[in-house]
């Protein structure tokens, strides 16, 4: 019992930290219709300014300097590269942040190399919040899911509650009336833009000090970023929440469960046939935990093509 208890709250945590990094990236494509195949890396750029910033300023200053350095840099992006490209359609700024993606990963292997560095977690918070069968749970897993819940509140009341969603959500949808009414519709844009890019970065500056950072983080975590996107639908900020936890959850688990269906199958006495059958019937389950994200992905395109929370196809 204590080990599911522990995997339900990893894999609630890995969830969140899962949200963190889509957020952006929802909002992006949700509201822009971008398709930024170099959001992960903005994401790995938030550990690595983190990284270098915290024996200059200390790790909290770190934390929240470098999603702003990341979003500045966000804002480039789209103000000189995706701008300029955005009225080709999707194929181009796939290509454009595609080849950024290499140009980033690339970069960091010229400056920190092609190995983790040693950004961990600070003195004062490596301690462990409560135990759970005699394994201690560190109590920095529970600040990133704290984190990560207070992000999405934040952007939740702010594209819903203030003016300035308002704003962006008019700019989005009637882009010619808004500019009407004196909004300045690329600008907009740009911030949107370099927000959701800054909230990437505050993902990793958060989540790099726990997990490793190393210059293929960005790659480790960027395809599921995508399947939790496409599952939670599209422009969702509440799917993506959804689709970070169920994803999130379910990888834990079954990393977790060291069984196939062949110990399922004995239970009705055909254990002996399915362990000469061989193949997927003696595979375990947790060898399969990390393919799970994408065949949910499949069954969700099939049934709910929209995703958890978008329009229905």
């Amino acid at each position: 019992m204590e080990q599911v208890l522990f995997s339900l709250l990893n894999g609630v945590i890995y969830g969140l930290l899962l949200f963190m990094v889509s957020a952006g990236l929802t909002l992006i494509f949700g509201m822009m219709g971008v398709l930024n195949f170099a959001h992960a890396s903005f994401y790995m750029l938030g550990a690595y300014f983190a990284y270098m910033l915290q024996g200059a300023i200390g790790f909290w200053p770190a934390v929240i300097v470098s999603p702003v350095l990341v979003g500045l840099i966000g804002v480039v992006v789209e103000r000189y590269f995706l701008r300029r490209v955005h009225r080709y359609g999707h194929a181009h700024e796939l290509l454009l942040t595609f080849g950024l993606s290499f140009i980033i990963a690339e970069s960091i292997k010229l400056f920190f190399g092609n190995y983790p560095v040693d950004y961990r977690v600070p003195a004062f918070l490596d301690f462990s919040a409560f135990s759970i069968g005699g394994t201690q749970y560190p109590v920095y897993r529970l600040l990133m899911g704290g984190i990560a819940i207070v992000m999405f509140v934040v952007i939740y009341l702010t594209l819903t509650r203030t003016r300035v969603g308002i704003v962006v959500r008019s700019a989005i949808h009637k882009p010619n009336m808004a500019e009407a009414l004196g909004h300045n519709v690329p600008l907009v844009f740009m911030g949107v833009f370099g927000a959701g890019a800054a909230l990437a970065g505050l993902a990793g500056a958060v989540a790099g000090a726990f997990y490793t950072t190393n210059p293929n983080m960005a790659l480790e975590l960027g395809v599921v970023v995508f399947v939790v996107v496409v599952v939670g639908g599209l422009g969702s900020l509440v799917g993506a929440m959804l689709a970070s936890l169920l994803i999130g959850i379910v990888t834990s688990l079954a990393v977790s469960v060291d069984s196939s269906l062949a110990d399922l199958l004995t239970l009705v006495g055909a254990g002996d046939w399915a362990r000469d059958m061989g193949g997927l019937m003696t595979l375990k389950l947790s060898s399969l935990a990390a393919t799970l994200p994408f065949a949910l992905m499949l069954l969700i395109l099939l049934v709910r093509p929209g995703g958890l929370m978008g329009e229905k196809g």
